[in-house]
């Protein structure tokens, strides 16, 4: 059982964080359309959940980086996953 908790871990925390930098993609695809977008609020959850994807996302398209809440709330929940990550390896 371990092992296979070992195993999917990694497998979908990758995926969180691509979904986090597909929706970084279509927002910013949107807002240059001028088109219907994600919300905030969604983009932050994406965050919560793949935190990497996200501040990548943010730093290649240039997207949501003069937004206090992101400017702040993106890379602190990178540190987050960061230290959690060492915590559990630990």
């Amino acid at each position: 059982m371990a092992e296979t908790v070992y195993l999917l871990f990694p497998i979908i925390y990758a995926v969180l964080n691509a979904a986090s930098y597909i929706l970084y993609t279509i927002d910013k695809f949107k807002a240059r359309k001028g088109s219907w977008r994600i919300s905030e609020q969604g983009l932050l959850i994406a965050s919560l959940f793949g935190p990497i994807g996200a501040l990548l996302g943010m730093q290649h398209f240039r997207h949501k980086t003069q937004k206090p809440m992101f400017k702040f709330l993106v890379p602190a929940f990178t540190g987050i996953h960061i230290l959690l990550v060492l915590w559990i390896n630990l």
